[in-house]
């Protein structure tokens, strides 16, 4: 029969194998729905927000849900990240998202500041709603 100690000891290693820290240089996984109503969401935000470290490396898992409309390529919505200063586009943050489940490792602006993700298909009538706010962190 097992002591105490073998039993608490037990405990924690399972309890770190199960915990989200990450390993150094691993990357982040962020979460984000493209919905069919043409909004993003985020689970347990009202208003959905991402915020990144400066240079920070991350996964971007994207859940999209076809709208009304899509492009002829198939993508349904996209993902593109504009400054909030002058509403350019962030190099290598300009994506297309089909039906599914997609990963994209992507590394955070080193500029920190406020983002906005925005979509770029036309999805339907509310696509001009299709926003997020992105904040990267010093």
């Amino acid at each position: 029969m097992p002591g105490v100690r073998t039993v608490a000891r037990a405990g924690l290693i399972l309890g770190s194998l199960l915990s989200p820290r990450l390993a150094p240089g691993q990357a982040r996984v962020i979460e984000v729905l493209a919905d069919k109503d043409s909004r993003y969401k985020i689970a347990g935000q009202a208003r959905p927000a991402i915020e990144v470290k400066a240079g920070e490396a991350i996964v971007l898992r994207v859940t999209a849900k076809k709208a009304k409309s899509w492009n002829r390529d198939g993508s349904i919505h996209g993902f593109s990240l504009l400054r909030a200063s002058d509403r350019s586009k962030v190099a290598g943050w300009d994506l297309l998202l089909h039906p599914g489940i997609q990963e994209f490792a992507l590394t955070a602006p080193l500029e920190p500041g406020e983002y906005e993700v925005v979509c770029t298909v036309i999805c339907s009538q509310d696509h001009e709603g299709m926003k997020m706010k992105f904040v990267v962190l010093p």
